[in-house]
């Protein structure tokens, strides 16, 4: 296995990995703090760093069916929500592509004012 490189955030405000503290998006990222994860609330991004994507599979969530991959922090492993890979329904297909992370499982990055 080769040698994993963490990226970090610049400039603004930064959600980070609550087990680890490294960054996974800019707040400026979050389409909406509206969404229901496993464990309780949780915010849709449209672009997350320093995860890796699982297999995808066929989940039947609240809004319907979808073909989704967890996401795991690349550094700590912890499971942080999930990848939409495709929407079956018209009016979800906003979601393809976009990623699911769980309020529970990130903190504000220490800088943010």
């Amino acid at each position: 296995m080769g040698k994993l490189f963490t990226a970090y955030l610049d400039d603004g405000k930064v959600w980070c990995c609550y087990s680890c503290s490294v960054h996974l998006a800019y707040h400026n990222d979050v389409m909406s703090k509206n969404f229901q994860g496993k464990h309780g609330r949780a915010y849709l991004f449209k672009n997350v760093i320093n995860v890796a994507v699982g297999q995808s599979e066929e989940r039947r969530l609240m809004t319907g069916l979808h073909t989704v991959a967890d996401i795991h922090c690349n550094i700590c492993n912890s499971v942080l929500g999930w990848k939409y890979v495709e929407a079956f329904e018209t009016n979800q297909k906003y979601k393809e592509n976009k990623f699911l992370v769980e309020k529970a499982k990130i903190v504000k990055d220490k800088t943010w004012t």
